[in-house]
């Protein structure tokens, strides 16, 4: 009697395991989505359109292609970022860029030192 309750409770657990990892016909249905999704804008992002951002939610969370995509998405611009600031300190370290003074406003035109 015990062999026949041990068998049957890890056929029990054999089916909930092959449910749970999507092996079964019987796993849960496609995710819907429960809210819209706005994507990041087609132009240079700016740190304000994160805040904008919205994955639509799915039965069981977030739709991982969305995710995906803005993460792929931020990793380009990223890299894109990081290869020209580097290109900028090189053309600096060159000579061929002045800096900015130090106490100069981010994006404000360099100055020029008064020749007497």
């Amino acid at each position: 009697m015990s062999l026949v309750l041990l068998l049957l409770a890890v056929a029990v657990v054999g089916v909930v395991v092959a449910v749970a990892a999507g092996r079964a016909p019987a796993g849960m249905p496609a995710p819907v989505g429960s809210s819209p999704h706005r994507p990041l804008p087609l132009r240079e992002l700016v740190p304000e359109d994160l805040d904008h951002v919205r994955f639509s939610v799915a039965l069981r969370g977030y739709r991982a292609d969305e995710v995906d995509a803005v993460l792929d998405r931020l990793r380009t611009e990223l890299s894109e970022r990081d290869r020209r600031l580097a290109e900028l300190g090189a053309a600096v370290a060159a000579g061929g860029l002045a800096a900015p003074a130090s106490g100069a406003r981010p994006g404000a035109a360099p100055t020029r030192p008064e020749e007497h």
